[in-house]
């Protein structure tokens, strides 16, 4: 140990290892990195001059704090939650000043809230991390992780990492159908503007994996049209809207489509499709099975449905958010992001193709 205290570098390297070794008394440790939009980020639009941000009461009222975190929900989000399930170490967002040292082994989670697969979706938000950003934040995280324990490792790390990616909702709510007669809807029917979409992810994933990424979990969309959010604006009778259940029923099957192809492309079972839109569908079609009161109405919101405007201090408030589906006009509460974490993990291949998490987890502890 006295040799190790004479190199501060061989001496990190060292801890680094001791840490590594802790984790792995887990799930097989991972690093484990997020990219994508609200449904995903943990705070990172707290550091940003943004409306995109969930910073005040109520989000957070059931986080272990019971403070807000930044994080769009009562309490935990899906990757919190998949870090809990594995035993893993939650991962920090990127630009929190937390994030240094033997932490970047964790892993860091770079999703911005308000973002598409477009540049050009949440402009509104001003001031977001746009997808190709947070890839360039992706690769700024290998170069500080290198200065700690070296190229090599720091290879290995995001090579064995798992990462998720959640997109593509924005495209259509906050961009396509954002106004009446928007810039794309004029440039797009939506049966051409899907596949454009589409073709821009497929940009994206193959950056990803140009950076390393082996494991890259990807949730389609959700049923758009039976958010509370537009319930509250197309809805008379608390039925779906139409054209937004037709844009998630065009996009989440080309989705799969794309990623089959990029898989047989790499010759190996890169990206992985969670089936988020069937999830919230069983939801929708029969909360009372899983628990549910409501699908419809949001806990914390106001208007018909609790679907306008956002969640603040002065929006109405359900006291017990495991009745809830939906959180606030747009996201799930705690408990049914624990529903959808619990198919990603062992869902059959109806929610998850082509193989589930713990069966990837468990294969790759076998390498």
């Amino acid at each position: 140990m006295a040799t190790l205290m004479k190199n501060p570098r061989i001496f990190t390297v060292f801890l680094l290892i001791l840490v590594l070794g802790d984790l792995s008394s887990n799930a097989e440790a991972k690093a484990f990195f997020v990219f994508g939009d609200s449904l995903v980020d943990n705070g990172n639009n707290n550091y940003l001059v943004t409306t995109a941000r969930a910073d005040a009461p109520p989000y957070g009222i059931d986080y272990p704090s019971h403070r807000p975190t930044g994080r769009f929900s009562n309490g935990l989000n899906i990757p919190d939650i998949i870090s809990e399930t594995n035993g893993w170490e939650p991962t920090l967002p990127y630009l929190s000043p937390e994030l240094t040292g033997q932490k970047l082994l964790v892993g860091a989670n770079f999703a911005s809230a308000g973002v598409g697969v477009l540049n050009d979706t949440g402009i509104q938000f001003v001031n977001i991390i746009r997808i190709f950003q947070q890839l360039n934040l992706f690769r700024q995280y290998q170069q500080r992780l290198s200065e700690v324990i070296g190229k090599e490792e720091t290879d290995k790390v995001v090579k064995d990492s798992l990462v998720l990616i959640t997109l593509g909702g924005n495209d259509f709510v906050n961009n396509y159908f954002l106004v009446p007669f928007s810039i794309r809807s004029q440039q797009y029917s939506l049966e051409d503007y899907v596949p454009f979409v589409i073709s821009e992810y497929k940009k994206v994933l193959q950056r990803l994996y140009h950076l390393g990424a082996r494991r890259v979990l990807v949730t389609g969309t959700g049923p758009l049209g039976c958010v509370p959010a537009e319930l509250a604006q197309h809805s008379r009778n608390g039925e779906c809207a139409v054209e937004l259940m037709k844009a998630a029923a065009l996009f989440n099957p080309q989705l799969v489509q794309m990623l089959d192809q990029l898989n047989r492309k790499l010759g190996a079972n890169v990206f992985i499709a969670a089936n988020t839109n069937q999830m919230h569908l069983d939801f929708i079609s029969n909360p009372q099975q899983f628990g549910f009161v409501t699908s419809k109405i949001a806990c914390c919101g106001q208007g018909p449905y609790n679907g306008l405007g956002l969640c603040t201090p002065l929006s109405n408030l359900c006291r017990n958010r495991d009745a809830y589906v939906f959180w606030d006009p747009f996201h799930p509460s705690e408990r049914a992001n624990r529903l959808i974490v619990q198919q990603i993990l062992t869902g059959s291949n109806t929610y998850m193709h082509p193989m589930n998490l713990s069966t990837i987890l468990a294969m790759d502890s076998r390498v």
